[in-house]
């Protein structure tokens, strides 16, 4: 790493977009829209799981738990993008960095490990009904909540060990509008190979194992719905998962992209509009499948909607 300078580098500068600033004020009009319908609709999925009681069963559970989730998650990214689409002065801290950096990347893997458990409980529900409501019983979905949390600490907490033990040179600019793993190797002139081999290691583990359940887990419902004589049957059996199965193909097809790979490439343009798609599309996204594809959450968005008027 000839001819670059290590320093003690106190804040980075996120480049972000660049585009005129007609065009920034645009995107900050779109974006923040996007940020607030995303807490709203969120918001709403959770106060009508928590009012209903046609809704406390262990799925709407985790999509509670889920919609708590990315209230957090699109907050660490979006607030700060909004701001220095109107701003000059785009520097983050290098604490500040490393807390988005480990907020982001702690709930992202938390999603990828509820969403696999999101898949087991719709595995349970359809090929194991008569042992469904004894095996995922209120402890067993608080633990395994509490697993899928602790499982993304623990990993981000291992990521950013790693990272923030790198030296970064004189270039300390970021091609992307939020601090995420491989901007930063970029502009680091330590060596940095261990630190992006155990950032490869646990991005496969952490996207692999939950994928590979997911995948096993629809795999054995397929073969079980097809079993049901009645059309109507499957057809019912199908809806159940089908909103689930939507937001898997959607998180999963957009993080796959800009993680299940080693070598150091998410400052290209393309990542960065995948990146779009995963911070602020999937998210806004996401309460929408659930509620238009889900009768009983239909059902019960209308009935809280009916009682409110009528109060």
């Amino acid at each position: 790493m000839g001819g670059r300078n290590e320093t003690s580098v106190t804040y980075f500068i996120l480049l972000g977009f660049p585009t005129t600033a007609e065009l920034q004020v645009l995107l900050f009009s779109a974006l923040l829209l996007a940020y607030l319908l995303t807490v709203l609709e969120n918001f709403l999925v959770i106060l009508i799981i928590q009012t209903n009681d046609s809704l406390q069963k262990p799925m709407y559970f985790f999509l509670g738990n889920l919609s708590f989730l990315e209230i957090w998650y699109v907050s660490v990214i979006e607030p700060k993008m909004l701001i220095d689409f109107l701003s000059q002065d785009k520097h983050i801290s290098f604490q500040g960095c490393m807390t988005q950096l480990y907020f982001f990347v702690t709930f992202v893997c938390t999603e990828y490990i509820l969403l696999a458990v999101m898949a087991y409980d719709r595995f349970l529900a359809i090929c194991k009904p008569l042992r469904y409501s004894l095996i995922m019983n209120h402890q067993f979905c608080a633990q395994l909540t509490a697993g899928c949390w602790m499982c993304g600490l623990t990993t981000s907490s291992i990521k950013l060990s790693f990272i923030a033990q790198l030296s970064f040179c004189d270039v300390d600019k970021i091609n992307h509008y939020f601090c995420d793993i491989s901007p930063l190797l970029n502009i680091s002139c330590s060596d940095f190979s261990l630190a992006e081999l155990v950032d490869f290691i646990l991005a496969l583990m952490v996207i692999m194992v939950p994928l590979c359940t997911v995948v096993t887990s629809y795999i054995c419902i397929m073969f079980t719905v097809l079993k049901i004589p009645s059309s109507q049957g499957r057809q019912k059996a199908f809806s159940t998962c089908s909103s689930h199965l939507t937001v898997v193909i959607l998180f999963y097809s957009t993080t796959l992209f800009t993680y299940a790979h080693p070598k150091v490439m998410y400052t290209y343009s393309a990542n960065k509009f995948v990146s779009v798609l995963y911070t602020v599309v999937v998210p806004l996204l996401n309460p929408l499948i659930y509620c238009l594809r889900n009768k009983e959450v239909r059902l019960a968005l209308r009935k809280t909607f009916t009682c409110t008027r009528h109060t």
